[in-house]
């Protein structure tokens, strides 16, 4: 059997002018000619063909090509072995580019797309990630941790140094009404957890008052979050989740989360 030109090309995906160039270089000279002088190309081309574009695939120059084909004395065992390490290698690399590109989707996934230093200028020592693996796993599936992974993924530098901006603001407010002993069902700690709401709302998702008193459930029932709104003072998160649902029964828990001014906790 023998093949033309066009037939070779369409086997394998390469352009008839890039066999035509094959042949004027003497890197693959067709095996026959028809009686009107086409190329015509036997199995042993194709062979050959194939182990060209291996080693072009591989990044070798035309001439290396060459040289590696029609050395007398290689042995095509070696050339197997040569194959093996150039493949392992490449395998590595490719491996090691898709770890990149993985780490890289992650991050944007997760919309702190931050460099290391601007990280610890916004957020010092805090870790802006420390619960989004179980925050997925709770809300992964649920529409208001779609809508905070696309604002997030949109938010700059500038916008991430006053959202926590707002937050130490916040805190530092309902630590001193705490100290002071204000009330959880006081006005003043209702309208603190309404600033806290509305910050949930204006950044991340609609937090209507339902989902804000569950938010204020978890601040108490888990550790982290107890520990991290105790920081503040004491106490803090069961006062928090106290006002919280006093909050939420001033506004007869009827409300959808408006947007809104003002700051929030975690």
């Amino acid at each position: 059997m023998s093949y033309t030109v066009g037939q070779v090309a369409g086997f394998a995906a390469v352009t008839v002018r890039t066999l035509h160039h094959y042949d004027d270089i003497g890197l693959l000279v067709p095996g026959g000619r028809s009686h009107a002088g086409h190329r015509r190309y036997g199995d042993a081309d194709l062979d050959r063909l194939q182990q060209i574009l291996f080693y072009r695939e591989l990044g070798f120059p035309l001439d290396e090509v060459a040289a590696l084909l029609d050395d007398p004395d290689a042995d095509p065992r070696a050339h197997l072995r040569r194959r093996h390490e150039l493949l392992t290698a490449r395998i590595e690399k490719l491996r090691k580019m898709a770890a990149a590109v993985e780490q890289a989707m992650e991050a944007r996934r997760m919309g702190i797309n931050l460099t290391p230093e601007e990280r610890f200028e916004v957020f010092g020592d805090k870790d802006p990630e420390q619960y989004a693996e179980e925050a997925e796993q709770r809300w992964g599936g649920t529409e208001a941790y779609a809508e905070s992974q696309r604002r997030a993924a949109r938010y700059s530098k500038e916008d991430w140094k006053r959202i926590q901006a707002e937050v130490d603001a916040w805190g530092e407010r309902y630590a001193a009404l705490v100290a002071a002993g204000e009330p959880p069902a006081g006005r003043a700690a209702m309208d603190l957890a309404e600033e806290h709401r509305r910050h949930i709302g204006r950044w991340f998702f609609e937090c209507p008052y339902e989902m804000h008193r569950s938010l204020g459930e978890m601040y108490v029932a888990d550790e982290r979050f107890k520990a991290y709104y105790d920081s503040m003072g004491p106490g803090t998160a069961e006062h928090l989740k106290a006002a919280i649902l006093a909050n939420a029964a001033r506004h007869g828990e009827d409300d959808g989360g408006e947007d809104g001014g003002g700051a929030g906790g975690r």
